[in-house]
């Protein structure tokens, strides 16, 4: 079934859908769009993730995975399997992932997960805006944008979508935590209004099993220095942990699947800062 326009046609209508959304997200008290300088950090995981941690502490959770070329929240929830379906009013029905998270993703509207997006840049951003007008969001706590990497058109888009007092939280990694990627991202939040909570840190060392010794696999830079010089503060750095991938694997949610591993400990405590920062 096809849910989405694929009409090009239509800034006025493109408006609509730009002001109905924005209505809707404003019944989240809380916005974080998760945002990377460039791909494969773990953005996704960190989204899904903590996600599921703020769930964990009671708080009513959505996650908007607009990564449409690149979307993976449904495998790493466990929810490959599952559709979105309109309601009677014609309104898209998130899917509830576990623990109660209402989870949207164009993945989930697609005959099968390796199917791709063939759109263009601009078929993109008009797609994204009808996504989002055309959700049953209701309300809630947390709305967690997945984003997709970089700050290209579509990023813009979800980033003037939001309504004001939205923020920005930076997925990095050591080998990509460099001076030029942190600013852009740090550039792009505020360039676009957004409020900066900080970095993560992803793929940060690797704890030796045997002797607790931490290795930097993915070699050794300063977040905390770089954080100084942009004004904001490194949350949480995650190891590399074969659990992830274990967890990955099986298509099960890694937070719930080993729920006393080390990156589930540091993600739980990101939440943790999350909710002190923003419900203080």
């Amino acid at each position: 079934m096809r849910v989405l326009s694929t009409s090009t046609h239509g800034f006025d209508v493109a408006s609509l859908f730009q002001e109905r959304a924005r209505r809707k997200l404003e019944n989240y008290k809380y916005r974080i769009l998760v945002i990377s300088g460039k791909g494969g950090v773990g953005k996704s995981f960190v989204s899904s993730m903590l996600s599921l941690a703020l769930a964990e502490r009671g708080r009513r959770v959505a996650l908007f995975d607009a990564d449409i070329y690149g979307s993976s929240t449904p495998l790493l929830l466990g929810v490959e399997g599952v559709r979105h379906y309109l309601d009677e009013a014609g309104e898209i029905l998130p899917v509830e992932a576990p623990l109660g998270v209402k989870l949207v993703a164009v993945n989930l509207m697609l005959d099968a997960p390796d199917t791709p997006i063939v759109w263009r840049g601009p078929l993109v951003s008009r797609g994204i805006l009808e996504l989002a007008a055309r959700v049953k969001w209701e309300s809630g706590d947390y709305l967690i944008v997945d984003m997709p990497p970089g700050t290209g058109d579509v990023a813009i888009t979800l980033a003037q979508l939001m309504p004001r007092e939205s923020h920005a939280l930076v997925v990095t990694a050591p080998n990509a935590l460099s001076e030029v990627i942190v600013a852009k991202a740090v550039n792009f939040a505020t360039s676009t209004g957004l409020r900066l909570l900080g970095i993560v840190e992803n793929m940060s060392y690797f704890k030796c099993p045997y002797c607790g010794r931490e290795i930097s696999v993915m070699g050794v830079l300063s977040g905390e220095s770089l954080a100084t010089r942009y004004n904001t503060r490194v949350l949480a750095r995650l190891p590399i942990s074969p659990e992830v991938n274990r967890a990955v694997d099986s298509r099960k949610p890694y937070l719930l699947e080993y729920r006393d591993g080390e990156v589930a400990r540091i993600i739980r405590g990101l939440a943790d800062k999350i909710i002190e920062i923003l419900e203080k």
